[in-house]
């Protein structure tokens, strides 16, 4: 698998972090960005539940997202954020992380957002306001055939977390293959881009090596359904999850 950077000889590139979100879309923008070699991917930015030590939104363990950024290859900067999370903590967290940034010579930040308008608006202004520049590379592609290109291309994903008033519940803990998108109702993006569902990416050409998971609890709350991935055949304790709030759209 490859899990480099492509560098055209003699050629400077700026460098850029990689907004992770521990799912299929973050991991194929990633890829997307080492192969077209534009830009120099020097580290992996994600926002962490403090509470329940899990990615905001998508509920994976912490120690599944670090594994991830070791098999990429790349530093993992971490941004702690509460539960419940207001948004003006999550801008004042985020503003410090942008801050680092910019002493360590970075000014892009690349984005796996598909086609929410508001999303990627939101994105602008608040990086605008701190000097950075963001970057869309797999921005306006046909969902169906990205999520179709992913697949081909050994993108390996479990549904983590089930968005119940869009998508069956029994779809939680799903691989994200082909069997699962024939399965998906009318209505429904392939990729989840209108929330339906979040992922876990676990293999790809983004990942010197697959992560080991093993599927466990399955459980409802504050209105979604979640699935906890555990690292290859560990035990889970109590499921604790963060609460879906001001994290859904941002990480």
């Amino acid at each position: 698998m490859n899990a480099t950077n492509s560098k055209p000889a003699g050629a400077t590139r700026p460098k850029a972090w990689l907004a992770w979100s521990s799912g299929k879309d973050s991991a194929w923008a990633l890829h997307t960005v080492r192969q077209a070699g534009k830009f120099e991917v020097v580290a992996l930015l994600t926002t962490v539940n403090s509470t329940y030590q899990r990615v905001a939104m998508h509920a994976v363990r912490e120690s599944l997202l670090e594994m991830q950024a070791s098999e990429a290859g790349l530093p993992l900067v971490k941004v702690p954020i509460p539960s419940p999370c207001p948004n003006e903590i999550y801008e004042c967290q985020m503003g410090d992380a942008m801050a680092r940034a910019r002493a360590e010579g970075v000014w892009h930040v690349i984005f796996g957002d598909l086609f929410l308008e508001d999303i990627r608006a939101y994105r602008e202004k608040h990086l605008a306001a701190c000097g950075m520049t963001p970057v869309f590379p797999i921005w306006r592609r046909d969902t169906r055939r990205l999520a179709q290109e992913m697949l081909a291309g050994g993108l390996s994903a479990y549904l983590t977390c089930v968005d119940p008033r869009k998508l069956a519940a029994s779809f939680a803990g799903r691989r994200f293959d082909a069997d699962l998108l024939k399965g998906l109702p009318e209505g429904v993006d392939p990729c989840g881009e209108n929330g339906e569902f979040h992922t876990f990416a676990d293999a790809g050409p983004m990942f010197r090596e697959s992560i080991s998971v093993a599927a466990g609890e399955i459980v409802e709350r504050d209105g979604f359904v979640f699935a906890d991935l555990l690292p290859g055949a560990a035990a889970g304790g109590e499921l604790e999850l963060p609460r879906p709030d001001c994290e859904t759209r941002r990480s």
